[in-house]
């Protein structure tokens, strides 16, 4: 093999590398399983190619405490079977924990405004929302949906154990539901600056956040059934 030829050789192998480097961190980032005809088109590459920088990605967190789960054409970060009892364990610990003023604050908005994308409720507190998303969920309290106008995306909205467990029929039921929901729809609707509205969203979210200060007392006690 020429000098050039091997130059080439390292070039793509360093290619490769960065890939799944690419790959990792946007499984991370992402928290959540992605298509990977989505991660094509991310990087622009074919889905052949993808799925090789996938499998040796997979290989190289063999011995490592995360894995790659792949169901159908999706791909996630999970933890390894050999950590099992330990997240179990932070799991169990996650769920008798107070749910805390983040919990709160994000339950409030998916309750008054969902469904709702995780990317406008990171837009509305103004930080991401991954760990707390995932606490609601595995609490019980929140669930994700397909998102029906992007297919690509999900959609976070109450779940029926959290309707019962504040002990309202329907979601309507939640104090001042209607006004909030009204206020909500006519702040979408003015014709105002983003981060004149993202201020606004944010005034309505502190409102709801008091009056879920009420029902805290309750959720906090029907952790224990979930």
């Amino acid at each position: 093999m020429t000098t050039q030829n091997m130059e080439e050789e390292v070039k793509i192998q360093l290619n490769k590398n960065i890939l799944e480097k690419q790959l990792e961190a946007i499984l991370f980032w992402k928290g959540e399983p992605i298509s990977i005809k989505k991660l094509s088109q991310i990087f622009g590459k074919k889905e052949e190619e993808i799925s090789v920088s996938l499998k040796n990605l997979e290989a190289s967190l063999i011995n490592r405490g995360i894995v790659l789960v792949f169901k159908e054409d999706e791909v996630t970060l999970g933890t390894s079977k050999d950590v099992s009892e330990l997240i179990e364990k932070l799991t169990k610990e996650e769920l008798i924990r107070d749910l805390g003023k983040a919990g709160l604050e994000t339950l409030s908005i998916i309750i008054y405004q969902g469904p709702i994308s995780r990317a406008e409720i990171d837009y509305i507190r103004g930080v991401q929302s991954n760990f707390i998303l995932r606490n609601l969920m595995i609490r019980g309290l929140v669930e994700k949906i397909q998102n029906p106008k992007d297919q690509r995306s999900f959609l976070y909205k109450p779940t029926f154990e959290m309707l019962s467990f504040m002990g309202i029929s329907k979601i309507e039921d939640m104090p001042q539901y209607s006004e909030a929901r009204t206020e909500i729809e006519n702040y979408k609707n003015t014709q105002v600056p983003q981060e004149e509205m993202k201020q606004e969203q944010v005034e309505v979210v502190k409102d709801l956040e008091s009056q879920m200060e009420t029902t805290k007392d309750t959720i906090s006690d029907s952790e224990a059934k979930i």
